[in-house]
């Protein structure tokens, strides 16, 4: 065990605080927020110069049953509902007791979110469940969705909110909720598209001339973590950026009270009086941590911040701490294409919104298709991987015609702006004139994938996918093209020139983690809790057990778990001693 064991005396120390959390995003900044909110002195530590993590980059959804906001809504939810669900998608793998936890204390930490902070959640409805077909899966009332904020009110601290991918972004540096993209794509359409695409783009030209680095109108992950940052400011809790978490420090009886930090070069000792959070993001951004979960896959890339390379779990290991590899799946699942930018960094694009809409197929390099393309992106990766369980980097290729891309755009390139000239050059877009010519380019079986197109088109011709059901549930309808019937993610790949991207399986996250009890404390290999330290988010063991039930199903639990550690920590009693106060950031 390389922790400092029976490090207590005060002359030890170079600072002391209450509660110490590492990581910012939504877990650790929600664990932070409640804890400064309940009184306690708090230090966030982020590894990185930006805070945000993940959560900065993704869509921002939340997923928690039975709120408030859902009563309002035409998709009211019941908890009794959520937990049927629940028990069809995750059956007997993992915790009951977790579960359980999560589904009653949801509302709750949204309700306290609410009361206390600036942390304002909207519900989504309709959003589905993925599997909402299934008992208890529910049409919407469970996602959701930061409100929009002002990165004014940060002021400075505007600049440490870690930006969305670049390619998300419009014009440079403005973010664009998903129902305003149908007008600034056509704002010629109407009056009201016209109108909404002035607004939205006015905004941003002003914060262009006011010189800001980017738009201050604030949108899904990077909304969510606007808004922590914001009310974290407001309740008086510090930030340390470019603080890594080195060890965790035990006194003689095995309590963690306290951790090595490394800022700016310098080892700091902090004192932990009432515990450590550890919400550092799991592992998935660790090639080494992807080798040993998945030894039989080579997975080179990942969409989870580069930061998350498991420390939390390593320094809690070190202090006899378990991690928990019993779950269905490791990681968390998406279809991703790759390209390389200007600056020799490589772009890794989530295949979201394209891959549901109509006259698109995925087909295997054999040319056959293999999965409803409309599907969750974890469920698309699965199928993927069902296909090719002996392929060490199993791919697909997204298949589509022009119309296809002027309308819907297709992975990194945007609808109906788009010069495919040079997507082409780099190697990311590939085109044929023909069907056998393209396959020729994509190096699949040309016969199968002609026949696959043929059969796809018949299909859509009469609103019915037989071989898949593209279209046929609640998720799939609700990410088509509603302009398209009978059948809003059908329609035929028609006229030449074809195209196809190359995707490959990518983690967005882990659900490998530290076992933990329904308080959040960390677990040793006995069963038995580890005082003083406590997991929440990607660096607790997900009670998903690597299933994806809904939209959201990381970042909502994080919050719960967040509110849960923060609450239980703010109950314990800390030992009074004098200390060295040395600042650390």
């Amino acid at each position: 065990m390389s922790a400092v064991m029976g490090v207590h005396s005060c002359d030890r120390w170079d600072r002391e605080v209450d509660l110490l959390v590492f990581g910012s995003g939504a877990a650790g900044l929600c664990a932070a927020l409640v804890g400064a909110n309940e009184g306690l002195d708090v230090l966030l530590c982020e590894k990185s110069p930006q805070v945000g993590g993940t959560t900065a980059t993704s869509g921002g959804t939340v997923w928690i049953p039975g709120t408030r906001q859902s009563q309002s809504t035409p998709t009211p939810d019941l908890i009794e509902r959520a937990r049927l669900y629940l028990d069809g998608e995750i059956g007997r793998d993992g915790s009951p007791e977790m579960r359980e936890q999560f589904l009653q204390t949801g509302p709750q930490a949204i309700d306290y979110l609410h009361k206390h902070t600036e942390v304002l959640f909207k519900v989504n409805s309709p959003y589905p469940d993925y599997h909402a077909e299934n008992p208890g899966g529910a049409l919407g009332g469970r996602a959701l969705s930061p409100l929009a904020f002002d990165a004014r009110l940060l002021g400075k601290d505007f600049k440490l909110v870690r930006p969305p991918m670049s390619e998300f972004m419009v014009l440079g540096g403005m973010m664009v909720a998903r129902d305003e993209i149908k007008y600034l794509i056509r704002p010629w359409h109407s009056w009201q598209a016209l109108t909404k695409s002035a607004q939205i783009v006015g905004r941003y030209v002003l914060d262009c001339l006011q010189l800001r680095p980017r738009g201050t109108r604030l949108l899904l992950g990077n909304a969510l973590v606007g808004r922590f940052l914001y009310s974290l400011r407001i309740k008086g809790g510090e930030i340390a950026l470019n603080a890594g978490l080195k060890e965790l420090l035990q006194d003689e009886r095995g309590q963690v009270v306290g951790a090595e930090v490394g800022i700016k070069g310098q080892t700091v000792r902090i004192r932990a009086r009432r515990g450590v959070v550890l919400a550092t993001g799991g592992p998935a951004a660790s090639a080494q941590w992807r080798k040993r979960l998945m030894p039989e896959r080579e997975l080179s890339y990942s969409l989870a911040f580069s930061a998350n390379t498991g420390d939390g779990l390593e320094a809690a290991q070190r202090v006899g701490a378990e991690v928990d590899l019993t779950g269905t799946n490791p990681f968390f699942w998406m279809p991703a294409s790759t390209m390389r930018r200007k600056d020799g960094s490589t772009a890794v694009f989530p295949h979201l919104r394209d891959r549901p809409k109509p006259g698109l197929i995925a087909v295997r390099p054999d040319g056959h298709r293999f999965v409803n393309e409309a599907n969750s992106y974890h469920d698309f990766v699965s199928a993927l991987f069902k296909a090719e369980p002996s392929l060490p980097k199993p791919y697909a290729y997204l298949v589509c015609d022009q119309r296809f891309i002027h309308e819907y755009g297709l992975g990194l390139i945007h609808p109906v702006w788009h010069k495919l000239s040079s997507f082409i050059q780099k190697g990311y877009l590939f085109r044929g004139d023909t069907l056998e010519q393209l396959a020729q380019n994509i190096n699949v079986d040309a016969q199968a994938l002609m026949e696959s197109v043929r059969v796809h088109n018949q299909d859509a011709l009469k609103g019915q996918d037989r071989a898949f059901g593209k279209g046929s549930l609640a998720l799939n309808q609700f990410n088509g093209d509603p302009l398209v019937q009978p059948n809003p993610c059908l329609h035929p790949i028609g006229q030449a020139p074809y195209f196809a991207v190359k995707v490959h399986p990518v983690p967005i996250g882990s659900s490998v983690g530290l076992r933990t009890n329904i308080h959040g404390q960390v677990l040793n290999h006995s069963g038995s809790a580890i005082s003083g330290l406590y997991a929440c988010g990607n660096d607790m063991s997900s009670i998903m057990r690597g299933h994806y039930p809904g939209p959201g199903i990381t970042l909502g639990p994080g919050i719960v778990f967040g509110y849960l550690v923060a609450r239980h920590a703010a109950r314990q009693s800390g030992s009074d001693c004098e200390v060295t106060n040395r600042e650390c950031a």
